[in-house]
């Protein structure tokens, strides 16, 4: 007799209790509106071609040549059947120059199999060497030497986020093990604990100074948690912050890697929007970690920055002074191997982007001109649309947004709510009334007392100066 129940079966209760809410109720409700025909405008992420950002000219001539290696040749024949002549209707920029098609040679050459097929498990050996020269190029260091970039421990993955869970995965042991996070923090981070069954351990930069904190945030959270009987293990540090857009100074990322070294602890150092600082000065964990033996992890992506590529997964992990496993003779980097092998391999078109991202057009090559103006053009629209967003703060009640822009996103304080409504209830009745789908402060961690959104600064100005009057109104008519 056949049963009409589905089968019910325990699951992972970790699993049940993780939560993302960048992915979350306000925007599976903004999804439900669109079905019915509402206009949404998707601020919960930071997904830039999704809000209209283009692709980078120079990596989409690679990639699509990349992909179809036949159309390489193609345009030589064509090129050299022309030799410099004329053709009506066509500029000489109409023809793919030799510098992309010599790239594309130069990557499926060294691919050897092409990019259909797995590659290493960790990546490539030449494109971990080119990450390597861009972290040594960035930090000003030696790659020869013991403070440069090492490209035996470096790691292409599917985006930054799989790099994450490889070294959470490995830290959280048992119920007792804990992370320090930046509260607000990027959910990934609490999701990856949870999932591990580890213990979050929060530290509170000082949102009214700019988001800043000093060794004394730390050594706070760090003995509150000791004294709760939690191991901490480490110290995560998202620099620009996700959600706060807070850029670390020199002088604030020497402390946490003293403070890392005076009580054991590794740091994972997620440096994913280290182009998006506008005018500022970006630090690297790597280029300050010096002789020291701290333990440290530190990711980039090909998600954000100024190419926004998302959808295409791809980034690095790379690891300074990797720690040795407990008992046993097997470093953390054997370990992330064999989690990375596991997985077989990143994406081919990932790490073919990642190549072109630590790897831009040199000074002079003929798509160099082109590839820094998109650059410019595309981190001045970003910074040009934070500041019409910060502007329309100050016409809405009890707002305030702190410190300078960085990332992708602001994080403005709700002072003023009415009775017993939340900053979820608020940023629901926004989606409902302007189609603005933006993320709650609680889904990321705050102070308590305290309320927040996070919105992407990602939609084209026009679409910002259509909305902003009416989050405008809402927002006044919604506080009184």
């Amino acid at each position: 007799m056949r049963h009409t129940q589905p089968l019910e079966i325990a699951v992972n209760r970790n699993i049940l209790e993780m939560e993302y809410a960048v992915r979350g109720p306000i925007p599976q409700r903004a999804a439900e509106l669109k079905k019915q025909g509402m206009t949404t405008i998707a601020c919960n992420l930071g997904n830039p071609q999704a809000l209209g950002q283009k692709p980078m000219t120079y990596y989409r001539q690679v990639l699509s040549l990349v992909e179809d290696p036949s159309k390489i040749e193609r345009e030589r024949q064509l090129k050299k059947m022309l030799k410099g002549q004329a053709l009506e209707g066509f500029e000489a920029t109409d023809f793919t120059s030799d510098y992309v098609l010599d790239i594309c040679d130069h990557f499926l050459t060294n691919m050897a199999t092409g990019m259909g097929a797995y590659s290493e498990s960790n990546g490539p050996l030449f494109i971990r060497e080119a990450v390597a020269n861009f972290i040594n190029r960035r930090d000003k260091t030696d790659g020869m030497t013991d403070n440069g970039a090492n490209p035996d421990h470096i790691y292409l993955t599917n985006g930054a986020s799989e790099g994450v869970r490889y070294v959470i995965d490995l830290l959280i042991a048992d119920a007792n093990d804990g992370l320090m996070l930046p509260i607000p923090q990027y959910p990934l981070y609490s999701a990856a604990i949870k999932r591990c069954g580890g213990v979050q351990v929060d530290y509170y930069p000082d949102e009214d100074n700019g988001w800043t904190m000093d060794a004394s945030t730390l050594e706070k959270a760090y003995e509150t948690a000791q004294k709760d009987g939690v191991r901490v293990k480490g110290i995560v540090v998202i620099n620009p912050g996700n959600p706060t857009g807070a850029i670390l100074d020199e002088k604030t990322v020497e402390e946490v890697i003293a403070f890392a070294e005076d009580k054991g602890l590794v740091i994972i150092a997620d440096e994913v929007y280290q182009e998006n600082v506008y005018g500022a000065k970006f630090v690297s964990f790597a280029g300050k970690i010096g002789d020291t033996n701290v333990p440290l992890f530190s990711l980039h992506s090909l998600s954000k920055g100024y190419y926004g590529e998302c959808g295409h997964r791809g980034g690095y992990l790379e690891v300074r002074n990797a720690p040795m496993v407990g008992g046993m003779d097997l470093s953390f980097t054997d370990l992330i191997f064999k989690q990375a092998s596991v997985n077989i391999c990143p994406t081919t078109v990932g790490q073919l982007l990642t190549y072109l991202m630590v790897n831009p057009p040199p000074e002079g090559s003929a798509p160099y001109r082109e590839f820094m103006q998109e650059k410019r053009s595309i981190l001045q629209e970003l910074r040009d649309k934070a500041t019409m967003i910060r502007e329309g703060f100050s016409e809405m009640e009890g707002v305030e947004c702190f410190g300078r822009t960085g990332a992708m996103y602001l994080f403005p304080r709700l002072n003023i709510l009415p009775e017993d409504a939340t900053d979820f209830d608020y940023c629901m009745n926004l989606l409902e009334h302007t189609g603005l789908c933006t993320v709650n402060g609680a889904g990321f961690g705050q102070k308590e007392g305290t309320n927040h959104l996070r919105i992407a600064f990602l939609p084209p100005k026009s679409l910002i100066e259509e909305v902003l009057p009416k989050w405008i109104r809402f927002h006044n008519d919604y506080v009184r």
